[in-house]
């Protein structure tokens, strides 16, 4: 008889067991499933070495689940507890726990992106990086010109910011390495960081990828005539060294003189280093650039520039080229191609006067032409002007 009873009252028992185990499931199924507070997205950053309890409390105390022992028992009851993972997370309006479970456990976080333009330099570069949300500690001192890679990086919260720069390194040294690879055979170059310094040239002289081929053909026949390149980037280069801000003025006489090695109206050959970090296109051209016997280009006011192989013809393009945008009467600007070069044709054509009169006109008398053409040459590149090509 108590055989019978205590069984009875086990199978009672074990009833009872089992629908409150059916009810706290169905009521765990059914708070952990339901719509959750957040009325609108919101992105929420779980510390690192966070446990199961303090993540469950953080999603509770930021309205993305009404309770957190919901969301603690469904990570221990799917197995997920130790799974849960730190960083920036977003969580959608009405998100379930369980849904903010997979979220977290998925390691889902946010991904930010840092879009670097060509032709920055690499101080510009690490302004932009340190203004960049999210990322962790001090970029540190700006890398060498024409070390960072232009491109869309993605990263995520608490990324180092000295790691996204390493990033671009990498990124630089990778793609010039394969372009290198792929480079014509006749380069007057000995190794690839003179085809960064010359591509970091281009990627300053113009926005339009169709015309940097044929601007580096230009460079590569001025080094083999041994022409001064006379490019005003390099310039603007050697005049902002001295740390003072981005140079946004027409050039001078005096600034065609300026005592460095960067400037290239005064030294031969290339600069002694990039003026900045080109991207994929300019690097490209410099080292594959368009076979042509052109010596000189000028801006044609669209944003493009008209090509001529001597002296004469590009000072025919100029005076044009002033005449068809209102600038007729005014001082011609020439191009600045003061020394003589060797020349096919029976006679050698006579260069200019003075390099750096032919290139601007007097600074007390610079028209409206002159001023913007060369604020907009480096700017738009779309002005009328001439250029020492």
């Amino acid at each position: 008889m108590w055989f019978l009873r205590l069984l009875a009252w086990s199978l009672i028992t074990a009833a009872v067991l089992v629908a409150g185990l059916g009810g706290a499931g169905y009521w765990l199924y059914r708070d952990a499933t339901a719509s959750g507070p957040l009325a609108e997205s919101r992105t929420l950053v779980i510390p690192q070495h966070s446990g199961v309890t303090e993540i469950g409390g953080l999603l509770a105390d930021q309205g993305v689940v009404r309770s957190p022992l919901t969301f603690e028992v469904l990570a221990w009851v799917t197995g997920k507890s130790r799974a849960l993972k730190p960083g920036e997370f977003e969580f959608p309006a009405a998100t379930t726990a369980f849904q903010a479970l997979e979220i977290i456990a998925g390691g889902r976080t946010v991904k930010h992106r840092l879009t670097v333009p060509e032709g920055l330099t690499s101080a510009e570069v690490v302004a932009l990086v340190r203004q960049a949300p999210a990322l962790d500690g001090d970029p540190g001192p700006p890398p060498p010109e024409g070390t960072l890679f232009p491109d869309t990086y993605v990263y995520s919260y608490g990324d180092s910011r000295e790691g996204l720069l390493q990033r671009m390194r990498h990124a630089m040294t990778h793609v010039v390495s394969q372009l290198w690879a792929e480079r014509r055979s006749d380069l007057p170059f000995t190794e690839p960081q003179e085809a960064v310094i010359l591509a970091s040239i281009v990627e300053k002289e113009t926005p339009r990828e169709e015309e940097r081929p044929h601007i580096a053909g230009v460079y590569i026949n001025r080094l083999r005539l041994g022409m001064r390149l006379q490019a005003d980037p390099t310039v603007l280069f050697a005049l902002g060294q001295d740390g003072a801000s981005k140079i946004d003025r027409p050039l001078t006489h005096a600034d065609l003189s300026v005592n460095s090695p960067y400037n290239t109206y005064i030294n031969k050959g290339l600069p002694p280093g990039p003026i900045a970090n080109p991207g994929r296109a300019a690097l490209r051209a410099a080292m594959r650039p368009e076979r042509t016997e052109d010596l000189y280009f000028v801006a044609d006011g669209t944003g493009g520039h008209v090509f001529s192989k001597n002296l004469a013809d590009q000072t025919r393009n100029v005076a044009q080229l002033r005449h068809a945008s209102g600038g007729a009467g005014e001082a011609p600007a020439l191009p600045a191609a003061a020394e003589p070069v060797p020349d096919p044709s029976p006679a050698p054509e006579p260069p200019p006067p003075h390099a750096a009169a032919a290139k601007l006109p007097a600074p007390a008398s610079r028209t409206r032409v002159a001023q913007q053409a060369v604020k907009q040459r480096h700017c738009q590149r779309d002005a009328t002007h001439g250029c020492a090509r």
